[in-house]
């Protein structure tokens, strides 16, 4: 990620914090799709968080390719990161992906935790 950990460290904290165990890769939908198939195929994660900008296609990718919850970080760039958050929250129907603010990935992991606390409180 190009000088972008700030925007991924809120959600390392979190995630910690609650002993969640987290997972980071860097693969891009565009330059990678390979890869990224791989990834989901084989990957035991129960959420995914994906933290994009620019055109932000990784979370609507991701939710193309999963039944599993994603989560979108939008990532500030050009346009301020408007371009990443109208991206991520204009999903077509049949590809879900919840959204948070531009660079927020705290709010992402917080709602992460609570969807993973919706399991283990039955």
């Amino acid at each position: 990620m190009k000088n972008k950990t700030h925007v991924y460290k809120g959600a390392i904290e979190i995630l910690e914090s609650n002993n969640v165990s987290y997972d980071i890769q860097v693969i891009s939908a565009h330059r990678n799709p390979e890869e990224l198939d791989k990834y989901l195929k084989d990957s035991d994660a129960k959420i995914f968080i994906a933290i994009a900008g620019l055109s932000a296609a990784l979370s609507g990718v991701i939710a193309s390719k999963t039944d599993k919850a994603v989560l979108g970080v939008p990532v500030s760039s050009k346009l301020g990161g408007l371009d990443a958050l109208l991206s991520t929250v204009q999903m077509p129907k049949g590809v879900p992906v919840a959204s948070v603010g531009i660079d927020n990935s705290t709010n992402a992991a917080l709602m992460a935790v609570r969807i993973l606390n919706l399991s283990r409180n039955k």
